[in-house]
């Protein structure tokens, strides 16, 4: 009879916490004890101590959460920037009322180097924006605020197709048909054919006049041939980068080197070896690992060009590493990440980098961290179809190498004229720091190594 009495208890008090369970978005309700005696029964009180049959002290306690609520109101505060990021532009792509779903962009953060896309933490309907358009925030800026609903918003399903019209009911007594027309017995005259010339036009070339649209009341209808102009504000990226070019004017003396290579080997390289590269490594073989490869190979030759002036101290930084920034074009502007390391790596591993860097910028995901830093960089404007130019320096760095298209050309080889695809490659450096003979010497190694790709095997 004892062990029936308490798991008839225990029964009841496991029944109260199942149904209290149940209740969704209703307040939980759960009940501790703090002891059961032998014969003695439960009472659910209000969190209080009972005496059943005056032998034992039983203590209710109860412990009640509220449970999230679906339509909970959170607040999306602005991201931590980098170190050397202070604020940025807010350019929305939400506005108030609009549902989204988990992780889908609400806005970005234009800084002086890169966007920083805020996505939505939850499902839910934007509430209210806490920043204008174009306003400036900082790290930890309160952004917007955000009503979970609980779910992603369900796609609006397409309106059903209206019911077809109703056949016409048949009309009790039909028509009788008309009387037949007489048969005609003599042929009609021949209409006078015309001696004027006949102008033929295609079907195709007969259109309707389309009817001139009718302008508002009170606007002037500009003139065939107007000239206008409109006005749009320049990104904070557009800024960054027009104020660091010009400090590079303004600081650097820019002094500007070239030389021509012949791409013949490296060419037939790339022919003979890309599909065994694409088939192990997954990746295609380009020009660009060789260029990486080969200015790597020259800057531990001439590690003047590796180095940096730093004007608060008066001193030559030489750098033991290479790290190297491959300037990429983006819709918002020019981006330059870093491959780091690069006297370390090989072809592969250098195609790598690029790959996945150039995917993160074309998709907007490059961070700080992945600009940060540089040692020289690397501009190819030859895939734009540049002939020849003067690149400018990336500023805090000595030198930028250009690369730039390949054209066939005739050529001296051997004292015969022959056809060669040559590229012209541009080298400026900051005279402050490189002489010429360092500088000329450099970019000849570039040259050397590009075309006989043995030279780098051999540490020639």
């Amino acid at each position: 009879m004892l062990l029936l009495w308490r798991s008839r208890c225990l029964g009841r008090a496991l029944g109260r916490s199942l149904r209290a369970l149940r209740q969704g978005n209703c307040t939980l309700a759960r009940c501790s004890l703090s002891g059961v005696a032998g014969s003695q029964g439960l009472a659910y009180m209000n969190s209080r101590k009972l005496v059943v049959n005056s032998s034992s002290v039983f203590t209710v306690r109860y412990f009640r959460t509220t449970a999230v609520h679906r339509d909970d109101v959170v607040t999306v505060n602005t991201p931590a920037f980098a170190e050397s990021v202070t604020e940025g532009d807010v350019r929305w792509e939400k506005a108030v009322g609009d549902t989204v779903a988990e992780d889908e962009v609400v806005c970005e953060i234009e800084t002086d180097k890169t966007s920083v896309q805020v996505p939505a933490p939850a499902a839910g309907v934007i509430e209210a924006l806490l920043v204008p358009d174009g306003g400036k925030v900082e790290g930890g800026t309160p952004l917007f605020k955000l009503r979970k609903t609980g779910a992603a918003p369900a796609k609006a399903k397409p309106a059903a197709a209206p019911p077809p019209p109703a056949a016409p009911e048949p009309v009790a007594a039909a028509a009788p048909p008309p009387a037949a027309a007489p048969i005609p017995t003599t042929m009609p005259p021949v209409p006078p054919v015309s001696t004027q010339p006949i102008d033929s036009k295609p079907v195709s070339a007969v259109k309707p006049a389309a009817a001139p649209a009718a302008a508002p009341p009170g606007e002037a209808v500009p003139s065939k041939g107007a000239r206008s102009e409109h006005r749009v504000k320049m990104n904070r990226m557009r800024q960054r980068i027009a104020q660091r070019l010009k400090e590079a004017q303004n600081t650097c003396a820019m002094l500007t080197t070239f030389n021509e290579i012949d791409m013949s080997n490296i060419r037939e390289m790339r022919a003979v070896h890309k599909d065994p590269f694409l088939k192990k490594h997954n990746l295609k073989l380009g020009f660009m690992s060789a260029f990486v490869k080969a200015a790597a190979f020259a800057l531990q030759d001439q590690p003047v060009v590796n180095a940096v002036i730093d004007d608060t101290t008066k001193e030559i930084v030489y750098r033991d590493y290479v790290d190297i920034s491959v300037a990429v074009a983006t819709p918002r502007g020019l981006v330059v990440p870093v491959v780091r390391n690069v006297e370390n790596m090989n072809f592969a591993d250098i195609e790598r980098a690029i790959y996945e860097l150039g995917e993160k910028a074309r998709k907007n995901e490059l961070a700080i961290e992945d600009m940060d830093g540089g040692t020289f960089t690397i501009s190819n404007g030859g895939v734009f179809g540049s002939l020849f130019g003067t690149p400018i320096i990336n500023p805090p760095q000595s030198a930028i190498l250009g690369m730039h298209a390949i054209f066939d050309r005739p050529v001296a080889v051997g004292g015969k004229i022959e056809v060669r695809p040559m590229m012209y490659v541009a080298l400026t450096y900051d005279h402050r720091l490189i002489d010429g003979r360092e500088a000329v010497t450099f970019l000849r190694k570039i040259k050397a190594a590009v075309e006989d790709p043995r030279v780098l095997l051999l540490d020639l």
